[in-house]
């Protein structure tokens, strides 16, 4: 029998919700306490953990005894300061929800932190994780010959709404090319092997949140955008946004391209956004091009319904969950998104605010 972890859990909206329900798939573990101030949200994450106690602060949840792990999953602009509480309290291993930071100023607490921490720290990309991404990562090398090129697109629905309409401002978010994009910059690096040396960004709020009015002010996130970065090996990558889109069949894509051919993935949205009168759901799909000979290949690359119900982002919470376990439990010695990972990502995103604000070419080596 496996040893059993015990989780603490951060902030259980929308994607704490997510997490708990994936957790709970899971052989040999618990959540073993919860720290969610609203009380609709602590009241849901009591239907999903009912033996999980609440608690109400990170320092009542950390002197729970039995906890093996904590995951951070609270607003954006909390995650530092309650990494760096746990480190100063009882460093245990973490899972921090992306983004990693949102403020540049916070880079040397952060490596403060980085340079201390006696215990792994994962950094949750869970689109790494959807099982047709895991496929187009394995099998890109072989099908391009080595990627050269290499773009995502994302056409997806506005921003839901989150407790305290905190995800409508870039003070809390970061920017939308840190809080969303972060994810697609990351799967840059991590496709390419490479890091990033130059980041070129055209944006704009151009549709979504114009009428909608918090406190007197107006949202100030970016809906709409592309990206355009430069890494260090020669290669080039690029990203589509568009937060207007949810007619849209696939709601990421992406494509590699070298000299032996091309590989794409094809990723659908959560089902529950898509319209019942249209019938099933899109499935992910896999497509490889070889130059030669020619004739694209596709591949259905379906979820277990179960997990597609536990959540949003096609099975992949629960896939990293897993792998975080067996990390907890030892069976492995380092995470698979690391710290400098999950830095590296919000880097580029920090740069791409700021190249589409000033019109300028940024080096994101700056914040990294």
């Amino acid at each position: 029998m496996a040893q059993m972890v015990r989780y603490g859990i951060i902030g259980c909206g929308m994607m704490g919700q997510e997490h708990l329900r994936n957790i709970a798939l899971l052989p040999d573990t618990d959540v073993a306490a919860v720290f969610e101030p609203d009380a609709e949200m602590a009241a849901k994450a009591r239907e999903i953990a009912p033996n999980a106690r609440l608690v109400g602060s990170v320092a009542e949840l950390l002197a729970v005894e039995a906890l093996d792990c904590v995951v951070i999953v609270s607003p954006n602009y909390c995650h530092v300061e309650q990494v760096l509480e746990i480190a100063a309290t009882r460093p245990l291993p973490l899972l921090v929800e992306k983004p990693l930071f949102t403020d540049p100023d916070d880079v040397a607490k952060l490596a403060a932190f980085r340079d201390s921490y006696p215990a792994p720290v994962w950094v949750a990309m869970e689109y790494r994780y959807m099982p047709v991404i895991t496929s187009f990562l394995a099998h890109a090398e072989a099908a391009t010959g080595g990627i050269k090129q290499l773009s995502i697109r994302e056409h997806r629905f506005p921003f839901l709404e989150k407790v305290g309409d905190w995800n409508r401002f870039n003070r809390y978010t970061g920017g939308t090319f840190v809080e969303k994009c972060c994810h697609f910059f990351d799967l840059m690096r991590h496709a390419l092997g490479a890091d990033p040396v130059r980041v070129m960004a055209s944006a704009a709020q151009a549709v979504n949140h114009l009428d909608e009015v918090y406190d007197e002010q107006i949202p100030d996130i970016i809906d709409s955008g592309y990206v355009i970065v430069d890494f260090d090996d020669g290669t080039r990558a690029m990203l589509e946004l568009c937060m207007f889109a949810e007619g849209s069949a696939y709601q990421e894509e992406l494509s590699a391209v070298g000299p032996l051919g091309k590989i794409e993935a094809f990723v659908p949205g959560p089902g529950r956004f898509w319209p019942a009168h249209l019938g099933p759901a899109p499935v992910a799909k896999l497509v490889t091009s070889p130059r030669a000979p020619q004739g694209p290949m596709v591949h259905e690359i379906p979820v277990d319904p179960m997990l597609l119900q536990a959540g949003d982002h096609n099975g992949s919470t629960f896939f990293q969950h897993q792998r975080f376990v067996a990390l907890v439990r030892g069976e492995t010695d380092t995470p698979e998104v690391s710290l400098t990972d999950g830095w590296a990502a919000v880097a580029m995103g920090i740069a791409a605010q700021e190249s589409a604000r000033t019109g300028a070419a940024v080096d994101p080596r700056k914040w990294m």
